[in-house]
């Protein structure tokens, strides 16, 4: 969340952050975003009595703010099937694998169990089906010898903070968008795939300094 709004500060995208919502008041990021005089609001799931009670009442304020798109970033509760068709083709979520590959929890674990070679990171339009959806971007990274869960969770990290704002300035400028197969297209981008370059940084494959 903080890599998006300072992306679309510093690069003056055709966009604001409307506000940032949790469902639990001690989230870090809400006294960040206030900060930045980012409106913030708290909706948490422990005040209803079901999962489409709370539902509703976040849509009811997120609706306030009237936003083009809900990013999702490190928000983890399943959301109802109803939920997720009002913001259809405007819900946006990250996932620390390469999706298909490895959906739900413990992602860095079952990349290691599993013997890839390769992890990283999805960028994608929410679907009622659970780490599923239109992919707009992913970000690559090598899983090395002897890596643990954290230090390929910190790689993963480093990659997740580059794609997503890249992905959010697409969106703000009005260049991703489904086609008629249900695929995402971006204008004027080469690679949609992002990687780690051999100091550490992330870069877009393809771009102008990118991999």
């Amino acid at each position: 969340m903080q890599s998006i709004v300072q992306a679309c500060r510093e690069q003056a995208w055709p966009a604001e952050i409307a506000a940032v919502i949790a469902n639990r008041a001690q989230a870090s990021g809400l006294e960040w975003a206030a900060a930045q005089d980012i409106p913030t609001a708290v909706v948490s799931h422990r005040d209803y009595p079901d999962r489409a009670a709370f539902d509703a009442e976040l849509a009811r304020v997120i609706d306030t703010y009237e936003p083009d798109y809900v990013l999702l970033a490190g928000f983890m509760r399943i959301l109802t099937e109803r939920f997720v068709q009002r913001y259809a083709g405007r819900l946006v979520n990250i996932h620390p694998s390469l999706l298909p590959l490895f959906p739900g929890l413990a992602t860095h674990r079952q990349a290691l169990e599993a013997g890839v070679q390769v992890h990283g990171c999805t960028v994608h339009f929410v679907t009622p089906v659970l780490d599923h959806g239109p992919v707009i971007a992913q970000g690559v990274v090598p899983v090395r010898e002897g890596d643990t869960e954290e230090a390929l969770a910190e790689r993963v990290l480093a990659v997740e903070h580059v794609v997503y704002p890249a992905v959010a300035a697409w969106l703000a400028q009005g260049r991703a968008a489904l086609d008629a197969h249900g695929r995402v297209a971006v204008q004027d981008v080469a690679s949609r795939a992002f990687g780690l370059s051999t100091d550490g940084a992330a870069q877009q494959y393809g771009g102008k300094d990118g991999i």
